[in-house]
């Protein structure tokens, strides 16, 4: 399997190699409905409502960039693009990364232990334009969590234990009040994460962000046996894809929402159509931290890859997991898609296949099984208070949609 480097456009990423067989190299490595009880989410932020009416190393593109609004109107359709956010060209800086560290394009980076059985897991990411959401609602005490979450959730995938958690802070004027806030956060992500905070930095850099803004990231590290990294390589045709709920947009995809909200003309204290919530509320909805939830099913045995739906949506990011010669058919009609992502798609007259590669639409990680492993999983059904029966695995490459 590929390891990769992800990050946002503004390119933060880990320095990864592909898996090697020599220990003496550099290892990087129709809708339900019904609204599953999910216990993943922070009180703050419960899953929203179901509508009952039907409407790489990563230097992987998690590109969130300020919004250029000149060519904005309420006639046309957006794309990501539009909003400032190339995945193509981010595609291509990939494939050139690629030339001078051969091996890159999963979630995490492997580093052998020495002559010991196990690797350390390491990966690194930002949230993006989210911040300028926080810095629009006051909301600065669950950004921390989407930040842990974009670590801990990549390296989870190869079935890392996470072991420790490090942070980057940087601001104009440190505002001790705020960046308490958002390291609480961090504290918070780490605790769900069953981590520690093993340090960080805090840079005060006059006159280089505007007034009372900041940015992140952070840097996990786990820890897997040799012998139990999920790396996709056993991965065969009728496997089966499990998706495991989102709380909704997550970290990814920023740019875009903020165009479609200065399309639409709304603010972050209007509600969201339908829902109980704001915009703001339901757009700050923390990502999941999925590493408890993971761990869990890996240990009942039967799973083969997993990818983490950040940037590049489904599209791109699911077949970073699949050996060569091999896709993925999606079941449309698998699971509710949240709401927050009809208010985007409808206000933004934005195509169906532009939201499939710019945000998870309700499925924040994806577990490729065998039959076998759905069966025990699942049942009979489709779906269950854990995840969705959303696919299988083809002969072919990509992934399409029926």
């Amino acid at each position: 399997m590929n390891t990769a480097f992800g990050g946002k456009s503004e390119l933060s990423g880990c320095v990864a190699a592909s898996i090697r067989s020599s220990c003496q190299n550099l290892f990087m490595s129709q809708a339900y409905k019904w609204r599953p009880k999910i216990d993943c989410f922070p009180k703050r932020f419960p899953p929203l409502s179901v509508s009952s009416r039907e409407t790489g190393a990563r230097y992987f593109l998690k590109r969130d960039l300020i919004v250029s609004m000149s060519r904005s109107n309420r006639g046309e359709s957006l794309t990501y693009k539009d909003a400032g956010v190339d995945i193509d060209a981010g595609s291509e800086l990939v494939r050139r990364i690629a030339k001078m560290a051969p091996g890159i394009g999963g979630f995490g980076g492997l580093f052998p232990l020495g002559t010991g059985d196990s690797y350390l897991v390491a990966g690194t990411d930002g949230v993006g334009t989210k911040l300028k959401l926080a810095f629009e609602t006051g909301i600065h005490d669950t950004i921390g969590i989407d930040l842990v979450a974009m670590s801990v959730n990549d390296i989870v995938t190869s079935g890392a234990k996470p072991l420790f958690f490090l942070d980057y802070f940087a601001t104009s004027h440190l505002d001790v009040d705020h960046a308490e806030k958002v390291i609480k956060g961090i504290v918070d992500g780490c605790q769900e994460s069953n981590c520690v905070l093993f340090g960080g930095e805090v840079a005060e850099m006059p006159d280089f962000y505007a007034d009372g803004e900041y940015d992140l990231s952070g840097f996990a590290v786990g820890i897997v046996k040799k012998d139990s990294v999920i790396d996709g390589k056993n991965i065969r045709v009728e496997d089966v894809l499990l998706g495991v709920p989102s709380s909704g947009v997550h970290s990814n995809g920023f740019a875009l929402v903020r165009r479609v909200l200065a399309k639409s003309g709304l603010s972050l204290k209007d509600q969201l159509p339908g829902e109980m919530v704001t915009l703001g509320e339901a757009l700050m909805a923390p990502t999941v931290i999925y590493v408890k939830q993971v761990l869990d099913l890996i240990s009942k045995g039967g799973v083969k890859g997993i990818s983490h739906i950040t940037g590049g949506g489904f599209t791109d990011t699911i077949p970073r997991v699949f050996p060569q010669g091999l896709g993925a058919v999606i079941y449309k009609d698998s699971w509710v898609i949240p709401p927050v992502f009809k208010w985007i798609q409808e206000m933004g007259r934005i195509e169906d296949s532009e939201m499939r590669r710019t945000f998870n639409m309700g499925i924040g990680m994806v577990l490729v099984v065998s039959q076998e492993t759905a069966l025990t999983l699942l049942g009979d059904g489709r779906g269950t208070n854990i995840a969705y029966r959303i696919g299988e695995v083809v002969a072919g490459e990509g992934v399409s949609f029926r």
